[in-house]
């Protein structure tokens, strides 16, 4: 069955139902439905464990952060198919992002604070050494032209391993790109949970400033806000190796996803260029300000 197929075929309507795609996924296919009773979101994808990807987890945590309001309501859930209902919202852009910093970093923080009493079931666990390590064993295996960078990039994850500090394992969304945070024109949502799971706080903080383009003083900003005091060196120095992690975290997932994905319009091999330049910039600037 086609993604439109299996929508179609879904219990939950009732009566006639339209279809109109929705762009932006990169993992999985996502329609708009209108039926006789509103409007919804269908997304349709598999479990991919070579990115540590179960729906069954992500239907979870949907739920969890739908009854603390901080998603919209989960109408269905079946193996591979998530239904949600549809927020007359917008998406954010990087430049949104970084003009609504303060309202992103109180979403954050709601999840980071409340999500572990909310969520059920088997936990997922999220630390992107972890990742990237994993990542570099999957394309090893597939025999990737990136392997033979994989030695200098693994010594640079192993450095930026060694320079985190401490912080309380709370749960993490993990996927904080700006298309991720609505806008209904009053407040913010947050959706698309097929990475959470628990972590620290810095992998949220830094991927979000990965991904969309804050500068330095939006970074010390951030980190106040979160915190509820300015960064010491230390922290300072753990947010600015885990923001290179990030980067390359994205640009390896483009690799690997450019084997074992395949979503029309979508090119893999541009987005791991994209990050693999944007991770080279952070750790060179991390270097200036840091050392090695």
């Amino acid at each position: 069955m086609t993604p439109e197929d299996v929508v179609r075929s879904l219990p939950c309507w009732q009566g006639a139902i339209t279809l109109s795609p929705l762009a932006g996924g990169m993992s999985n296919a996502a329609f708009i439905v209108t039926a006789d009773s509103g409007r919804y979101v269908a997304r349709v994808g598999d479990d991919h464990h070579v990115h540590h990807i179960s729906r069954a987890r992500e239907a979870t945590a949907s739920r969890a952060a739908a009854s603390l309001g901080l998603s919209p309501e989960l109408i269905h859930e079946q193996p591979g198919v998530l239904v949600l209902r549809y927020l007359d919202a917008r998406p954010l852009s990087p430049e949104g992002v970084r003009a609504r910093l303060a309202d992103c970093a109180q979403l954050i923080r709601r999840c980071h604070s409340d999500m572990a009493h909310a969520v059920s079931g088997p936990p997922g666990f999220f630390w992107v050494f972890h990742v990237l390590r994993d990542y570099a064993q999957t394309l090893r295996a597939d025999g990737h032209a990136v392997v033979a960078d994989l030695p200098r990039l693994l010594a640079v994850a192993r450095e930026l391993e060694h320079e985190q500090v401490p912080l309380p394992i709370v749960f993490t969304h993990n996927d904080l790109l700006a298309a991720n945070f609505l806008d209904d024109g009053q407040r913010l949502w947050l959706i698309d949970w097929e990475f959470s799971g628990f972590g620290t706080a810095m992998f949220d903080l830094a991927s979000l400033a990965a991904n969309n383009g804050l500068t330095a003083e939006d970074e010390d900003h951030l980190l106040t806000l979160y915190f509820g005091h300015a960064p010491d060196r230390a922290l300072a120095r753990a947010f600015s190796a885990t923001k290179a992690a990030a980067a390359l975290r994205e640009a390896l997932w483009g690799h690997v996803s450019g084997i074992h994905l395949r979503v029309p319009g979508v090119d893999y091999d541009a987005y791991a260029a994209e990050n693999l330049a944007r991770f080279e910039a952070c750790y060179s600037e991390h270097q200036k300000r840091f050392g090695s």
